[in-house]
């Protein structure tokens, strides 16, 4: 399918989605994020890719929402709007592969979200994150979710609070990215690291990443009883079947989509 404020291209079984704003500093307009969201329903769906990373054209990675339709918008536009950026949110977990986010200038406001949101993120060394709504009467609060659960609350609420940027070295040390690399390597690290997870059966990375999310707010006892039953149904799928065979056998394992 062909979008207006989306790129999709996908190689050697790893996709990238591409912000194509890069006039507006990819701002999450609404038909950004519809586009964006039925992109990676479609590549959920089609499975072909085992990795998605979520890169954008320019030189920042996204300013957040397209403040001008918060604006101009009443009370029901503007809950759409938010509700729709939500679901994307959701979508980039509910999607069976993992979600990669690389980022190289500024990461704002839903834009911050938007790497928050994401299973992993790569960094350029000159990036720099931010939730600043404070500063302009817009309390970062849909932010805050995925934030808050990445970075804690001292740090969540310092970012929330001040609105001040974050260098990219900070948020690696808030743990809300993975790592940082020199920009000029930043497509290749990224790259490298996708290509590193689609090395992996897609059916185990699906399985595992829907039981992270799944069990990361449940207590102790319940994590537990929940892991158990999942790994006990991933141990007689034909991949694990085949990947501990591959193990004994010093071999490597040839997956099911593989053959």
């Amino acid at each position: 399918m062909a979008y207006r404020t989306v790129l999709y291209e996908e190689k050697n079984r790893i996709g990238r989605i591409t912000l194509n704003r890069p006039e507006k500093r990819n701002a999450l307009s609404l038909e950004l994020l519809e586009e964006m969201r039925a992109c990676l329903r479609g590549a959920g769906k089609d499975r072909s890719a085992k990795v998605l990373i979520v890169n954008a054209a320019g030189e920042h990675f996204s300013a957040g929402h397209d403040l001008n339709e918060v604006r101009d918008g009443d009370l029901g536009d503007i809950r759409h709007l938010f509700q729709t950026c939500l679901e994307l949110m959701m979508e980039i977990q509910r999607v069976p592969q993992p979600v990669i986010a690389e980022v190289r200038g500024i990461a704002t406001a839903a834009g911050c979200q938007l790497v928050a949101a994401c299973d992993l993120a790569v960094a350029g060394e000159n990036a720099r994150f931010a939730t600043p709504g404070v500063r302009i009467g817009l309390f970062c609060t849909t932010p805050m979710v995925p934030l808050s659960r990445n970075v804690g609350r001292k740090r969540a609420l310092e970012m929330l609070l001040t609105g001040r940027f974050v260098s990219a070295r900070e948020a690696l040390d808030f743990g809300l990215v993975n790592r940082v690399v020199p920009d000029d390597r930043l497509e290749e690290e990224t790259g490298e690291l996708a290509s590193e997870l689609a090395r992996y059966s897609a059916e185990t990375l699906g399985i595992g990443k829907q039981a992270f999310y799944t069990q990361i707010h449940m207590d102790d006892e319940r994590a537990y009883r929940y892991g158990r039953e999942v790994i006990a149904a991933n141990a007689v799928t034909p991949d694990a079947r085949e990947g501990i065979s591959a193990f004994l056998e010093k071999r490597l394992p040839v997956w099911k989509e593989d053959k």
